[in-house]
């Protein structure tokens, strides 16, 4: 039975009779529902209250909605809940992660590139303030993740990089500032993305590195956090054959299981090899990485038998509570372990004080967004953003020598024509602009379709001018790039808006160029002709902003690339 009075829960006595009056009170419907955290989409009351009168679930998150609907939606699901609800949020790069209105301030991949850790501080103290603001008590994040490949894209920049004692050191700064705001951490993805290239979103992801490998890298970043009293950790949908192997050596490559429904890797190396008493979250159960591996009748009841605390969103609530029951009829999930599980739930509430706190009033939404958050989040970017190279010794730019500048933005490709062209573009332009240049903006292929849909927009896209005409028309060309996007493929990789298109960089050798990066910190694989190459790791105004500052040498370039940037490529640094 889990010691509440230890790390990271250190409970009094007072929290301690709350939790076992809570737990005696219970109905074993009300326990089991406990064990759920839900995505929530629908705000109205009657939703809300089905949620938790019928459901009884221990936590919640939520998809799209304004800054007062959210407030509102938290406010009542505390207000109407026998117990408590854990409200969840992704705070990986700041109050943007909990809602729309939220700032930005650093991605992980930008703190990583700072000469220091106050970016990464800031963002978890934005994050918590932010957070908090709005009802929010635990953030899914920081990602402890070790971009050990390259070709990961869906880590890319969420994690603060390769090397385990530069990411502790920022997670660390991280929890730092969200637990000044008094929400919790949850760090993810145990046991570890980033050290191959697929997506667990699309299959099961696999850590493949040896035991002893594992523990010198990912083990040694858990161990520190769970060293710095961290509350909880995400289960990723990745399994780790070889420390299943070291547990289960008769075990056949058809029986290893991904983390989440993994007994031996929760109990054996989370619970035991790493000591970690807290709470145990798996991963979004929609993710394929976990619904190819099993029938959901037993992913749903596997994950809790297995070590889990708490299952990240329902496919159909009915129905998985009765998979869950049938789990504990059937005996797959013993009363020991659903009662450790509970007590766990209840547990972290109680260190966080649900049970004696009011909800926050609505007057602190002001802070979200606002401009002191802003002023950290240019900070950041002034600090973050990173010349990777300039092989050509074209910077800085003065607008009043090279002012007539052609930009090409790359952007993915939209969900919906109906959506717009990415916002970033207009940023951009903007931001050129106020710096003195002069800007043309050919449309790409999507924008073209948005316009007036035709057969004939691809052609048009492969219309290049005359190369002495295109000479003599521009003096600088800027290639921004914001690609986006995860559950689609298992790599995310610069794409051109139309085949053979003008956007390909046909004219590096005519005209000066400089290409920026507005999100991947890998595209010179695909720009390895890229004399000059800046990773920027976010697209909003004020990373955008410093860029261009940087660009003309108002500002200079503080961040440092490791060398996942050259791709293991040497055409790459050329």
């Amino acid at each position: 039975m889990v010691d509440l009075t230890k790390a990271p829960f250190y409970l009094d006595q007072d929290a301690l009779d709350w939790v076992e009056e809570t737990w005696h009170s219970m109905s074993l419907e009300e326990k089991i529902g406990q064990l759920f955290i839900s995505m929530n989409i629908r705000r109205d009351r009657e939703a809300i209250l089905t949620m938790v009168n019928q459901y009884h679930v221990g936590g919640i998150r939520w998809q799209g909605g304004t800054l007062e609907e959210i407030y509102e939606q938290n406010r009542m699901f505390q207000e109407v809940s026998k117990v408590p609800v854990l409200i969840a949020a992704n705070c990986e790069a700041g109050g943007n992660g909990a809602v729309k209105e939220g700032t930005l301030v650093s991605m992980p991949a930008g703190s990583g590139a700072e000469q220091g850790t106050e970016a990464a501080f800031n963002t978890g103290l934005v994050s918590g303030k932010e957070a908090q603001a709005i009802g929010c008590n635990i953030t899914f994040s920081p990602v402890a993740d070790l971009l050990m490949n390259w070709r990961n894209t869906i880590v890319n920049l969420r994690a603060f990089g390769k090397d385990p004692d530069h990411v502790v050191e920022l997670c660390k700064a991280y929890m730092e500032g969200a637990r000044k705001s008094g929400i919790a951490c949850c760090v993810k993805h145990f046991p570890g993305d980033g050290s191959e290239e697929r997506d667990q979103h699309l299959v099961m992801g696999c850590n493949d590195l040896s035991c002893e490998d594992w523990m010198d890298t990912y083990g040694k970043v858990y161990k520190a956090l769970i060293g710095n009293d961290l509350e909880a950790v995400m289960v990723g949908h990745i399994c780790q054959p070889a420390w299943t192997r070291r547990f289960r050596p008769d075990v056949q490559d058809s029986e290893i299981l991904p983390a989440s429904v993994c007994p031996e890797l929760l109990e054996e190396l989370l619970r035991k090899e790493l000591q970690f008493n807290g709470l145990i979250i798996t991963d979004a159960s929609h993710m394929a990485g976990l619904t190819s591996m099993l029938p959901r009748s037993k992913q749903v009841p596997c994950a809790i038998a297995a070590g889990c605390d708490m299952f990240l969103f329902f496919n159909d609530p009915k129905e998985d509570i009765k998979y869950m029951m049938d789990g504990l009829e059937s005996g797959l999930i013993s009363q020991e372990r659903l009662s450790d599980a509970v007590h766990r739930i209840l547990g972290l509430k109680a260190h966080l004080r649900l049970h004696r706190t009011a909800f926050p009033k609505k007057s602190g939404l002001s802070i979200v967004g606002c401009e002191e958050h802003h002023h950290l989040a240019a900070r950041a970017a002034r600090k973050t953003i990173t010349l990777v190279k300039d092989t050509q010794h074209l910077l800085p730019v003065h607008p009043e020598e090279r002012k007539r500048a052609l930009l090409i933005f790359a952007q993915s490709a939209p969900i919906s024509l109906l959506d717009g062209s990415d916002s970033a573009k207009r940023l951009v332009i903007q931001e050129l602009e106020g710096a003195g240049f002069q800007v043309t903006s050919l449309e790409d292929y999507y924008e073209m379709e948005m316009k007036h849909a035709s057969p004939v927009n691809r052609f048009r896209m492969m219309e290049n001018p005359p190369v002495e005409d295109f000479k003599a028309k521009y003096d600088i060309v800027f290639v921004f790039t914001n690609m986006k996007g995860y559950a689609q493929g298992n790599n995310v990789r610069l794409q051109w808006s139309a085949s053979h298109s003008y956007e390909m960089p046909w004219y590096v050798h005519e005209v000066p160029t400089v290409f920026v990066s507005l999100s991947y910190t890998n595209q010179l694989y695909d720009l390895p002709m890229a004399k000059t190459y800046i990773n920027a790791y976010a697209s909003t105004q004020e990373y955008i902003h410093a860029t261009v500052q940087k660009i003309i040498g108002q500002e200079p370039f503080e961040g440092q690339a490791d060398d996942n940037v050259w791709c293991g490529r040497w055409d790459t640094r050329c």
